[in-house]
């Protein structure tokens, strides 16, 4: 496995990280405990050992099954968890890191957090005041390193100038390139990793969503507006630009589709998500695949910087994005 390393004086991870939030009932039914065990011990076969959950995943689920994998496996992860999403809305007080903290530990039964990331910033709260309580956890030893989510280049910089933040992730795809509107380039400015989260577009760039019928009743996405109506129709058409220029290169859309995140700068490191170990197998292959100055000039063709794929969350949940 390749590695890469988060940020100017962070940790080499594997190059590609393995997001785990639809291992927990987030896209309609339950999953499959045991595929998901499966492809947790599969990622660690494939050297994929950057995980990434969250508090919020599953309302703790997500965290009591890593947990329960990671028994006497601990130091074979480099582990990432979130904080900050809550039923009542965004929490980034001061008092609520700590216990936010202990709560996680528990759920993962370990006794501390690689990389431990706000996962969204609390509207009018300073991120200095988020920040500091978080550096606390670092100097008690519970947290290695900090992270932050969705956050714009001007809350990055003052997180910085705190602490020192190792990561930032945000929502980066083919349709999604709004982080090179400036955030992208703050983090390799500040000597930060960059962290794609749905770097497959929840799914769709796979090629394996032909109608919002192919979503279960309750999954999450139904409701999403890129997911939906004129938006769900115009988007089949960029996946099937996907699709040819995969096929032009002998790869599948999911290989493409991330071997271009992984070509945006040695900063970056994608945390695809899946469930299944043959979705992560074809991750995985990735790796291996170098787009030529021909793809790229057909990708920014087909997937301009202000492309309009649907809005990416509902408002309520646009509202809480500071980037």
């Amino acid at each position: 496995m390749k590695s890469r390393r988060l940020g100017a004086d962070g940790p080499e991870v594997s190059a590609l990280g393995l997001g785990c939030m639809t291992m927990s009932p987030v896209y309609g039914q339950s999953p499959d405990e045991a595929e998901s065990l499966a492809t947790l011990g599969r990622a660690l076969e494939l050297g994929i050992t950057f995980w990434d959950t969250a508090d919020v995943y599953g309302m703790g689920h997500n965290e009591a099954l890593i947990g329960g994998f990671l028994a006497g496996r601990r130091d074979q992860v480099f582990l990432a968890t979130k904080f900050g999403i809550t039923r009542a809305g965004v929490n980034g007080d001061p008092g609520y890191v700590a216990e936010a903290c202990e709560a996680s530990l528990k759920r993962l039964g370990v006794d501390h957090i690689d990389l431990f990331y706000l996962h969204r910033a609390q509207p009018g709260r300073p991120i200095e005041e988020t920040v500091g309580a978080m550096a606390d956890l670092v100097h008690a030893g519970k947290v290695r390193f900090l992270g932050l989510s969705e956050v714009s280049p001007a809350t990055l910089e003052r997180a910085c100038a705190v602490h020192p933040i190792t990561a930032v992730q945000s929502e980066y795809s083919l349709w999604t390139r709004n982080p090179e509107d400036g955030i992208l380039a703050a983090c390799e400015r500040l000597g930060v990793g960059f962290v794609p989260y749905s770097p497959l577009g929840r799914g769709f760039l796979t090629g394996g969503i032909g109608s919002p019928e192919d979503l279960d009743a309750g999954d999450w996405r139904r409701g999403n507006p890129r997911f939906q109506g004129e938006a769900f129709a115009r988007n089949l058409t960029l996946v099937d630009k996907v699709r040819e220029l995969a096929a032009a290169r002998g790869v599948t859309p999911s290989q493409f589709a991330l071997a271009w995140v992984l070509g945006r700068g040695p900063h970056v490191v994608p945390i695809p998500g899946t469930r299944r170990r043959s979705f992560l197998e074809d991750n995985a292959g990735a790796l291996d695949v170098t787009l030529s100055s021909t793809d790229l000039a057909a990708i920014d063709a087909a997937f301009p910087r202000d492309l309009d794929a649907g809005q990416r969350y509902a408002d309520a949940m646009m509202a809480s994005l500071n980037g």
